[in-house]
């Protein structure tokens, strides 16, 4: 277990009152992140402050009465969910970088160059993205900021969120294996043709068409007929 010298605080506020715990910064960093589990050996001091650096202790009637429990761990998997962690510098570059990748993912995903009304690649994004100044929040999820940060790169790179919809027909000897993989995205419609073809239409991002034909052209050793629809 980490020294005390070398421990972090996580802390939250519960109607005016401060409750601080000592961890692990590298577990409770793998903790926050989802790289681990359990709270198993990130408390280094298994109590509830009010203020570490003063000794000062909760009572548990005060534990209680802000999260209706005194169970130390129970009370540490709150703040660790609705708190905030004291990261090191490190770590909140890491984190940030993390967030950063989401939220590029996220966009390819989901948006398209109106110009070409083609997916934007990945390195297109990233390097729009080391042209502007937008703050990544390393503690909220990447969806709840791509509307921020697609503001921000609208000016220098044009976005557009759209969705398409794909009539797939997939071939007797193939539909079992690819439906399966059809399932993945979503099925607006679908039926089983007399002769045994699926037929289908999906509904996507237009983001996602490169994935979705690469994906259902594997399935289906590139067998599938497949046509944009017009715009709905």
């Amino acid at each position: 277990m980490v020294s005390l010298d070398k421990s972090i605080l996580a802390h939250m506020d519960v109607k005016g009152q401060r409750f601080e715990i000592v961890v692990d910064p590298d577990l409770a960093y793998m903790y926050k992140t989802g790289k681990k589990k359990e709270l198993n050996n990130i408390l280094v001091v298994e109590e509830v402050f009010e203020n570490f650096k003063k000794g000062e202790r909760h009572k548990s009637a005060d534990l209680q009465k802000a999260f209706a429990t005194t169970d130390i761990f129970e009370i540490a998997k709150i703040i660790f969910e609705k708190g905030e962690l004291q990261l090191t510098t490190d770590q909140k570059r890491k984190m940030t970088e993390e967030k950063r990748k989401q939220i590029i993912a996220a966009i390819a995903r989901e948006a398209i160059d109106p110009r070409t009304q083609a997916p934007i690649p990945v390195l297109r994004l990233e390097n729009a993205l080391e042209q502007v100044r937008v703050s990544i929040d390393p503690f909220k999820s990447a969806e709840s900021q791509v509307e921020d940060v697609v503001a921000v790169l609208r000016p220098i790179l044009p976005i557009k969120f759209e969705r398409v919809r794909i009539a797939v027909r997939i071939p007797a000897e193939h539909a079992s294996r690819t439906y399966g993989t059809l399932k993945m995205y979503n099925m607006i419609k679908e039926e089983w043709a007399a002769g045994g073809a699926f037929i289908c239409i999906v509904e996507i991002p237009a983001g996602m068409q490169g994935e979705f034909f690469d994906k259902v052209n594997k399935a289906c050793a590139g067998q599938a007929e497949t046509k944009i629809l017009p715009k709905f």
